[in-house]
């Protein structure tokens, strides 16, 4: 890699122009008309203007974005974290160009942003889940019966959300249904996909994370992290490692994170979500995010 055109803005941009600098790799920076003279695009070795303000005319536009890495000459593209970093399509696109993409395979990303998807993945790698549905609601499925073997109270989940999106609770049989439908027809609306899925709700559960680095065939873990101060619900404060976490339980999730990463042959950074249930002592997985992290420097020592 000699050239690589960083796809975002702002202070991640900033930190990977400066580590591609400190490898020797030149940078190119896409910007928007009014993020031209940004510090991110005065951080770059070079900047291409790319668009209008709105992100949809610049930043999220896939054919500027590619066009301006090939026009500069740059072998390889980094997204960051946001914008494009999780996007599957713009991943197979930038790849099928002949560049580099700094990342997970679009199948892996694939994968990952499919919830429902994503705990098949993790409960064929060991990795602990929360009991639910094995996979996505079919019309068939008997929920009523499923949710009998999960418990209640417990939440109906949207497969392609996130950001805390598309998540439903239900108390009682007697909401069940109505519950799904309407969480169906939200994902629909947002997501452009309305599976759903089941899955326990766990009573003042603490969020636990664990950063991963893999090159598709081998990886580690970066420690762990607590993440359970939240509003709306996105992070305010984190801390590593996790405190008060049971070492059979920080072991089990680390370790099954890298198992999780191997399995699925995972490349570049990742974080694999878990709650930990406090009156069980248990752990189980959630979600991955298959992109750098905003919170990435917050790391174990």
């Amino acid at each position: 890699m000699k050239r690589l055109l960083v796809a975002n803005r702002g202070e991640i941009a900033v930190r990977i122009m400066r580590t591609a600098r400190e490898m020797g790799i030149e940078t190119v920076a896409v910007a928007s008309e009014p993020d031209q003279d940004s510090l991110a695009a005065r951080t770059a070795g070079r900047v291409v203007v790319i668009g209008p303000a709105p992100a949809k005319a610049s930043y999220l536009n896939h054919e500027a974005v590619i066009k301006a890495a090939l026009d500069t000459g740059c072998d390889a593209v980094h997204p960051g974290y946001g914008f494009l970093s999780e996007n599957a399509a713009f991943a197979r696109k930038v790849v099928e160009a002949g560049l580099i993409w700094v990342g997970p395979s679009p199948e892996a990303i694939e994968l990952m942003g499919n919830k429902s998807k994503a705990r098949e993945a993790a409960r064929e790698a060991g990795v602990p889940v929360l009991p639910g549905a094995d996979g996505p609601l079919a019309p068939e499925d008997d929920a009523v019966m499923l949710a009998k073997g999960s418990g209640y109270p417990l939440v109906v989940k949207a497969s392609a959300g996130g950001g805390g999106r598309g998540i439903r609770f239900v108390q009682t049989e007697a909401e069940l249904l109505d519950t799904i439908e309407m969480a169906r027809g939200e994902a629909g609306s947002i997501f452009g996909d309305a599976a759903v899925y089941l899955e326990r709700f766990v009573k003042n559960a603490r969020h636990v994370e664990v950063q991963i680095l893999a090159d598709g065939e081998r990886a580690v873990h970066l420690g762990d992290r607590d993440c359970s101060m939240q509003r709306r619900p996105q992070k305010v404060l984190e801390e590593a490692p996790a405190p008060d976490l049971p070492d059979h339980v920080r072991d089990r999730i680390r370790n099954s994170s890298v198992e999780l990463a191997r399995r699925c042959g995972y490349r570049g950074a990742g974080t694999v979500e878990f709650l930990y249930d406090p009156e069980r002592h248990e752990a189980a997985f959630i979600e991955m995010n298959t992109r750098l992290q905003v919170e990435h420097p917050i790391t174990e020592e």
